[in-house]
């Protein structure tokens, strides 16, 4: 059914149908553009990059503190410390602290539970 048509009670259906039809391709369009083959999703940082990428901008030597303290996830290469992009990313996101919202929710659930 093409735009310039109006739609009436009689192609109302049809309509419907073409216009499911079309999201379900779009979402399908969606799906395959957000998935990214596992080969170029893998990065990994050295400790230049990584000091760059970190939110904070920490200088080197505060990275090898937090790896000598165990506190980053880190892969070594012979001398070379080596940092994923994922763990680094999860790593991150460990430190995110909870909203209020979020607190009270887990007080109360503790609670009930008690």
């Amino acid at each position: 059914m093409e735009n310039s048509q109006q739609i009436t009670l009689e192609t109302l259906p049809k309509a419907f149908m073409q216009l499911l039809e079309e999201v379900k391709e779009l979402k399908i369009l969606l799906i395959q553009k957000n998935q990214e083959p596992l080969s170029t999703a893998v990065e990994w940082f050295d400790l230049v990059e990584l000091c760059n990428y970190h939110p904070d901008k920490p200088k080197p030597a505060t990275v090898y503190g937090w790896v000598f303290a165990g506190k980053i996830p880190v892969n070594k290469g012979g001398k070379k410390l080596r940092f994923l992009k994922s763990e680094i990313d999860d790593w991150l996101k460990q430190g995110r602290k909870m909203t209020l919202a979020e607190s009270s929710l887990k007080v109360e659930q503790y609670l009930k539970n008690k």
